[in-house]
């Protein structure tokens, strides 16, 4: 019902709109809506699994290549130089002495895997490294070694059965 106002001659219509119930309503909605939002519960959320997180290595051993591209392996506070043929024999047994005497024994270790140590990176190579040898290898090369000698190091050490190689770098300033 419109209200009336009466001023001289004849009537006339308010044509505003009272704000104050309408600011009311939306004051009292605002402190039902600050009360209750707290005892919502909040949703929980189902992420997908992706399987089991790698583990962490038992054994971290360092391959530094100098300028000179001469190889030195480095594990905990001891640096031995070694060459690329001797590579795996020598990760090889810094993972069994960091593990323990028979952690680093192949399941086949017979006259054969002689035989495969002294080839080096041959064909046989994988049986020096054993499956359950949780080593990890980190390749430090300087900025000057050509690439040629990183992949080198990285395919000797794959051949051997290492799985997990990766590589140190120095973050740019």
């Amino acid at each position: 019902m419109a209200a009336t106002m009466s001023r001289g001659r004849g009537r006339r219509t308010i044509s505003e709109i009272n704000m104050v119930p309408f600011i009311d309503v939306m004051l009292v909605l605002l402190i039902i809506f600050m009360v209750t939002a707290p005892l919502i519960a909040p949703s929980v959320i189902d992420l997908p699994s992706v399987g089991k997180a790698a583990k962490q290595p038992d054994v971290v051993l360092q391959i530094i290549i100098g300028k000179d591209e001469s190889l030195t392996l480095k594990q905990q506070d001891q640096s031995t130089p070694v060459t690329l043929q001797d590579l795996v024999r020598a990760v090889k047994s810094a993972g069994a002495t960091m593990l323990g005497p028979t952690a680093g024994k192949a399941p086949n270790s017979g006259a054969g895997a002689g035989a495969n140590a002294a080839a080096g990176a041959g064909a046989g190579a994988k049986a020096l490294v054993p499956a359950n040898n949780n080593t990890a290898v980190v390749i430090s090369a300087d900025k000057s070694v050509k690439y040629e000698v990183v992949v080198k190091v990285m395919d000797v050490l794959q051949r051997a059965g290492v799985q997990r190689v990766g590589l140190s770098v120095q973050l740019a300033n």
